[in-house]
């Protein structure tokens, strides 16, 4: 290599993301790479394991490097989940520098505020930095939103997904909300929509989309589906998403209480779906129970833009991405009996419904397009290396 094409300036960024599955921010994370790759950039994505998102990554014209790297999870707080933390940062160092060092990127992308570790390495080898916040913890104690926000200041640039999520920021440093840049997510909705049904003839088709995890509230919809039976009217739950690793026990728990309700039939478990488009449209009403708060909700955009009723938690991201549509209904977190009234009120009005959500698709394809989601992610990174 000559002198000359050692100095050449790089166009290649590194995209560094905690894992290889495909839920809310990993399928973001795979819009961001189109727009970067379709602005001429050469893009790199690291991930710390195997999974599903690589082979859509290499679809969609990005490399992939596996390197491991420290994820904050909430096991980080027991002794041995903070030790293997410590051990996974350290060979993280020689590994993130040696890839840092190897790729040269013009830019690294930090994508969620759980890989605290890339920002500092990228500031080391003198590579600016723009970090994506997905999170919005504002339940977490406010020494707890602090200790998390504090890579953050290694960023030249900040995006939040939400109004929600920059809020959070400002309230962990006022500094960092200010700074904030809100992009609200591309949500891209299925190739054809399915119309909803004219009449409700047979059972109501309610939908969950999501992690099976105690904060997204899975037992709450099965619960509410229960007091509808208890009602006289007929609702069946399909159940679409997994657990993360170490929450097998409450998977187990949903299908003991399927059992104990006397709901086997009515309660289906999917498991993860590459695709969910044709269960929505196999569905009527998709039903986003969150206990505790959401950055934003992807789900619930995602069921309008299948032209489908959504019934979400009135907490946090999701009253903003739910705002201004009339099929979308929020209701009190952790409240089965509120969740199946809302149900039952769909079913009584279900024809208006029904007429409502052509225009929420429309409505919902503007504010999350793809393709300006795409164009602003490549300006905001052109911006940021230039700087």
């Amino acid at each position: 290599m000559t002198q000359a094409s050692r100095r050449r300036p790089s166009h290649t960024v590194l995209v560094a993301h905690p894992s290889a599955e495909l839920y809310g921010s990993d399928r973001v994370m795979l819009e961001s790479v189109s727009g970067l790759v379709d602005d001429g950039w050469r893009v790199v994505v690291t991930v710390p394991s195997d999974g599903p998102l690589l082979s859509e990554l290499r679809a969609r014209g990005a490399s992939v490097e596996l390197c491991p790297s420290p994820v904050l999870r909430k096991n980080v707080l027991t002794p041995r989940g903070f030790a293997r933390f410590v051990a996974t940062s350290l060979s993280s160092t020689v590994h993130g520098m040696s890839l840092l060092r190897r790729e040269r990127p013009a830019l690294v992308y930090v994508n969620t505020i759980t890989v605290p570790l890339w920002p500092v390495l990228a500031r080391l080898a003198g590579v600016p930095v723009l970090t994506h916040v997905h999170e919005g913890e504002a339940s977490a104690s406010r020494l707890m939103r602090r200790l998390l926000a504090l890579p953050l200041f290694l960023s030249r640039t900040l995006l939040v997904n939400s109004r929600f999520s920059a809020g959070v920021l400002s309230t962990s440093f006022e500094s960092l909300g200010r700074r904030a840049q809100v992009v609200y997510n591309a949500v891209p909705g299925p190739s054809r929509r399915t119309p909803p049904r004219t009449t409700l003839a047979g059972p109501l088709r309610v939908t969950y989309i999501g992690r099976l995890s105690p904060r997204k509230g899975v037992d709450v919809a099965v619960d509410a589906v229960a007091r509808l039976r208890d009602r006289g009217v007929h609702a069946e739950l399909d159940v679409v998403g997994s657990v993360f690793p170490g929450y097998e026990w409450y998977q187990e728990e949903l299908a003991s209480s399927v059992g104990s309700k006397d709901l086997d039939g009515r309660v289906r478990f999917h498991g993860f779906q590459p695709s969910v488009w044709d269960i929505v449209g196999s569905g009527d009403v998709v039903v986003v129970p969150s206990r505790v708060d959401e950055p934003f909700g992807n789900t619930a955009v995602e069921a309008l833009l299948a032209a489908r009723p959504v019934i979400a938690s009135a907490t946090s991201g999701l009253l903003e991405a739910t705002a201004g549509y009339q099929a979308a209904v929020t209701v009190r977190p952790d409240d089965a009996a509120a969740l199946a009234d809302a149900l039952e009120r769909t079913v009584g009005a279900w024809e208006a419904t029904a007429e409502a959500v052509t225009a929420d698709a429309e409505e919902a394809e503007r504010r999350h397009s793809v393709a300006t989601y795409r164009s602003r992610i490549a300006a905001l990174a052109r911006a940021t290396a230039r700087r």
